[in-house]
């Protein structure tokens, strides 16, 4: 097929898909599940299992205007001791839930950015998480760094704390560009800050960079592609930026009239992709790469990779339990999410309550869709007879999905009664192809372009 007009033809340019970290997607959490169901799911988490941990920390000193995560600033520090305050109550209520025996396999802090905490602030929290639970022997700490909001002291108390990973934002290296979304920081300061974090024995490193950005063109992201190169990391996000001013209001200021076009971003997604690669880095799934030696590259070759409210991974738990304000948990009977707005969130806790204010209970069919969505996010493959096997449920019933699948993208995928199968040059439809085996209404969850 003629790629680029094949794609246009099946809505690639106009479509709004979600990114599927799970299903059905956040905007279908309902008030149906509370704090009872938390707390139940917790209970029931078989003793001596290794579970992960996301604890979100919503304050930034400031506001990057392109950002659409729930964050607040703040050029104070006794807000945020407040709510460590908090978290900490949260964490030891978890702790007198949780079974005998549990262990962290991973446990991240995101935010809103989590270096702004001070090193006796970090070194409280790491102290509160290890009176609930330790590590297991292969476990992975990982902290969202911002180059801007780190020194010394604070990378030194992270690594003492455990971090073995971190993730340093980057974006963009061009200064126009810095501009335009609200996030100066340059290539000297990141650079500083990676050395800074591997002279403390950290060694594996994420870097996140954007396209789709205002003012970006194709020699721009190549640039700031090799600028990144340089420095080594291990692994790299390259996701698109997803215009929503009417969801993030502070999007208003970044001038849209300086947006590229769906077309421009296909290509800038392109260049920066080929630069990948030709890097050795391995392709994964629709919008990560890492170097041979990665996590993510060993699961994808071994058929373990996972996508979870991170993105990609390679964390085997069955289990993930979000502590603070919004943070989203995932348990086997379903998702849990706590009070978006941190006041909600803090009273809930200081009431002696687990936070969580709606999330969905899963219903044998949600099992079922979302591993095939997964399978397509993570393998652009679905195979039906591990679903059939899996889940109980005749081969032909998956194949007739997969028929019906292929009639809505026609001479585009590679389908047998067997399989499906997305070939690489259609794999920038990888979203759309997940969302025909979503059940849920697309006008609640579509919020991201498809590229």
């Amino acid at each position: 097929m003629e790629t680029k007009t094949q794609l246009a033809k099946l809505g690639l340019f106009d479509a709004k898909v979600p990114r599927y970290t799970s299903y059905p997607t956040a905007p279908h959490f309902s008030h149906d599940v509370g704090a009872a169901h938390f707390s139940d799911w917790v209970g029931a988490i078989p003793a001596g299992a290794d579970i992960s941990l996301y604890l979100h920390i919503p304050f930034c000193r400031r506001l990057c205007w392109f950002c659409a995560c729930r964050t607040q600033g703040t050029q104070s520090q006794a807000p945020v001791a407040a709510y460590l305050e908090t978290l900490k109550t949260e964490l030891a209520m978890l702790g007198r839930s949780l079974p005998d025996g549990v262990r962290l396999s991973r446990l991240h802090w995101g935010g809103g950015t989590p270096t702004l905490l001070s090193a006796g602030m970090i070194r409280d929290l790491a102290g509160a998480v290890a009176e609930i639970a330790p590590f297991s022997d292969h476990y992975e700490f990982s902290v969202e760094i911002d180059p801007n909001e780190v020194e010394e002291d604070r990378l030194a108390a992270l690594a003492a704390a455990g971090m073995n990973r971190a993730s340093v934002g980057v974006q963009d290296f061009n200064e126009e560009i810095q501009h335009s979304i609200g996030r100066l920081q340059s290539y000297e300061v990141t650079r500083d800050t990676i050395e800074a974090i591997r002279a403390h024995g950290v060694h594996s490193l994420n870097a996140d960079i954007l396209y789709g950005l205002p003012h970006q063109s194709g020699a721009r992201i190549t640039e700031s592609v090799q600028k990144l190169l340089s420095l080594n990391p291990d692994r790299v996000a390259l996701y698109g930026y997803a215009h929503v001013p009417w969801m993030a209001k502070r999007q208003q200021l970044i001038p849209s009239d300086a947006l590229p076009t769906p077309q421009e971003r296909l290509e800038l997604f392109e260049t920066a992709r080929k630069l990948f690669l030709w890097d050795n880095y391995a392709e994964i799934g629709i919008d990560h790469f890492a170097t041979p030696s990665d996590g993510l590259t060993v699961a994808q070759k071994a058929g373990q990779l996972r996508r979870n409210f991170q993105g990609y991974t390679d964390d085997p738990a069955e289990v993930l339990i979000g502590l603070g304000a919004s943070s989203i948990s995932r348990f086997p009977q379903g998702y849990a999410q706590n009070a978006p707005a941190t006041g909600a969130y803090t009273g809930r806790i200081r009431e002696g309550l687990f936070a969580t204010t709606k999330g969905h209970s899963f219903t044998a069919e949600d099992h079922m869709r979302g591993r095939m969505i997964e399978a397509l996010m993570c393998d652009f493959r679905i195979d039906a007879a591990e679903i059939a096997e899996r889940f109980a449920v005749p081969q032909a019933q998956v194949a007739e999905m997969f028929e019906e699948t292929a009639r809505a993208f026609p001479d585009v995928l590679d389908v047998t009664p067997e399989r499906l199968f997305i070939p690489p040059e259609a794999r920038a439809l990888t979203r759309m192809v997940a969302r025909s085996f979503d059940a849920y209404e697309l006008s609640k969850a579509g919020h991201s372009s498809a590229i």
